[in-house]
């Protein structure tokens, strides 16, 4: 829970039957719903539990959670290329990475004992919780940019692969790739350890 609580703030002014009986106007528009944990066992018996929304309760436009991943075609062009071109391959895995991006949703809750001392308050949500509609593009959109100031541009073809001009050692120009699977990325260079090292700088990634 120590790390999701960057998802949600209280909200003190109110209680939440005042904002259910429409005594908020500061949280008009916004959709109550609940949420809950899951918890799960790893191939390797670490266990783990996320603090999850039910999105599914709520109306959300279609509009803000559309959100792409790169297509497996991509994927194999990609390892195609590095072999013909003798680049080498590496990728990660960002931790918790909805959590990077704000929530574009009107959302609250009513915190339970897993939020503490906020216990039985309102909570509203400011991050992109696991379970929203609308965190898969928020994140997308999130990371996209991060990655356009790091000089990447995506492809017509498939607008989750990136690319960036790059020269060897040997003075050869080319285009470096960088691949991306929600919070998974996988990047294609002559020296791809200087792009996961820019990613590192800006996001947690996982050591496994």
């Amino acid at each position: 829970m120590s790390k999701v609580r960057v998802a949600y703030k209280p909200h003190e002014e109110h209680t939440p039957e005042e904002v259910r009986q429409g005594k908020a106007p500061e949280m008009t528009g916004y959709q109550e719903i609940t949420c809950h944990l899951v918890f799960d066992v790893k191939m390797d018996f670490t266990r783990k539990a996320r603090f999850v929304a039910n999105g599914s309760t709520t109306e959300t436009p279609a509009s803000i959670t559309y959100s792409s991943v790169v297509s497996r075609d991509s994927v194999r062009l990609a390892f195609l290329i590095a072999a013909l071109n003798d680049l080498d391959i590496m990728s990660c895995d960002i931790g918790n990475a909805y959590l990077n991006a704000p929530c574009r949703e009107k959302i609250w809750f009513k915190a339970g004992i897993e939020c503490g001392e906020h216990k039985g308050k309102v909570m509203i949500i400011t991050r992109a919780l696991y379970g929203l509609k609308s965190s898969g593009a928020a994140w997308r959109a999130m990371f996209a940019e991060s990655l356009r100031k790091m000089g990447w541009q995506d492809t017509r073809v498939d607008a989750d692969v990136y690319r960036r001009r790059g020269v060897k050692p040997s003075g050869e120009n080319y285009y470096e790739l960088l691949l991306v699977y929600v919070d998974d990325c996988m990047v294609v260079s002559h020296d791809p350890g200087r792009t996961m090292k820019a990613i590192g700088e800006i996001y947690e990634l996982k050591d496994d």
